[in-house]
């Protein structure tokens, strides 16, 4: 929108240095240049703050995504407020102030050089947000460094500690033993009752009653080294399950760890940019109103006022490269067919 109605019309106007397109056009203009800058701005906030959440409070997060009501709501909200900060100004501050300070052929607003509406106005599109995605993005990184931290220390502890010690300890591996230990009872009175009921038997037939000790032996010991055999395969089982449960918590705490922390670089790197082209125009402009123009080259003002589209021109590169989602998202909306021949491709490879 900006590369598309906001500079053509203000190109003519830097060349020739006068304003050819009407007074009415010139509102416009004016409504919707700095409704797209201050928009670009905000959206970086709620994009800051979607990303804030998204680290620091995931179980929440998650279970908010399908909500794409009050994601549009959000989204919505953006532009009302970004309207409200300027658009009523532009358009009411001649007819509440009673008459227009512009000179014919110019295009400005009418609060271009009032210090205490610009100064209140900053203080609310750049300076309030700029620290807000400052701590945002410093809130982000601090919780990465915490949960990095926290999560090497156990990952370093579980393999310096040896699996039989953790079997030891486990819960599982003491109900296991527990089993074992009662089978070995359980089997020792079998045998016990065995061996009574051959005595009780061995004065009616000597021969029978030997059949009946030995066959009673054998089982004892066929039951104790099924036993030990349990016991065993119980243990080697729960080892491996135990195994296979760090090898898991490791790989998917190393994936969250790196998808973290491209999060903090992506937003790192917005947030400087965002600050490299906002920043001397917010200045300058306070300044210009201050000293009304007299103290602030015409070029630098010019230059820092070209700063804000290129941010504009820059994000949608910017998030792109940075994240993902965002590509994809590009791609539906530039490329749909793309995106749905890409999934048929992949299943036939």
């Amino acid at each position: 929108l900006a590369g598309a109605f906001c500079i053509p019309l203000y190109v003519p106007y830097v060349l020739t240095g006068r304003w050819i397109f009407g007074r009415s056009l010139c509102k416009l203009w004016l409504v919707v240049d700095y409704l797209l800058c201050t928009s670009s701005v905000f959206n970086i906030v709620l994009i800051s703050y979607d990303r804030f959440l998204s680290v620091t409070r995931a179980v929440a997060y998650r279970a908010q995504q399908g909500n794409t009501r009050q994601a549009v709501l959000k989204m919505v909200l953006v532009w009302v407020l970004a309207f409200l900060l300027y658009g009523p100004a532009i358009i009411s501050w001649e007819y509440i102030s009673g008459r227009s300070i512009i000179p014919t052929g110019e295009c400005y607003a009418e609060f271009f050089y009032n210090w205490y509406f610009l100064m209140t106005a900053s203080t609310l599109e750049f300076f309030t947000p700029f620290i807000s995605v400052m701590f945002f993005n410093l809130s982000i990184y601090l919780n990465i460094q915490k949960r990095t931290k926290m999560r090497l220390d156990v990952f370093h502890e579980v393999h310096n500690q040896s699996f039989a010690e953790k079997m030891e300890r486990s819960p599982e591996a003491k109900l296991s033993l527990k089993c074992c230990k009662w089978e070995q009872k359980e089997s020792a009175e079998t045998l016990n009752l065995s061996k009574s009921k051959a005595q009780e038997a061995a004065s009616t037939s000597s021969l029978d009653a030997k059949d009946l000790l030995a066959t009673s032996s054998e089982s004892s010991r066929k039951s104790k080294c099924c036993t030990k055999k349990s016991c065993k395969n119980s243990a080697s089982t729960l080892c491996s399950e135990k195994r296979m449960k760090i090898v898991s918590q490791s790989t998917t705490q190393r994936f969250r760890l790196s998808r973290d922390k491209k999060v903090a670089k992506s937003l790192a790197i917005i947030v400087g940019i965002f600050g490299i082209c906002w920043a001397p125009y917010t200045l300058l402009m306070i300044i210009r109103a201050g000293c009304h123009g007299q103290c602030i080259s015409e070029f630098w003002y010019e230059t820092s006022f070209w700063l804000l589209w290129i941010n504009s021109a820059v994000n949608p590169v910017l998030y792109p490269l940075c994240h993902s989602s965002f590509r994809r998202a590009f791609i539906k909306l530039l490329c749909p067919k793309k995106l749905k021949i890409q999934p048929h491709n992949a299943l036939q490879n």
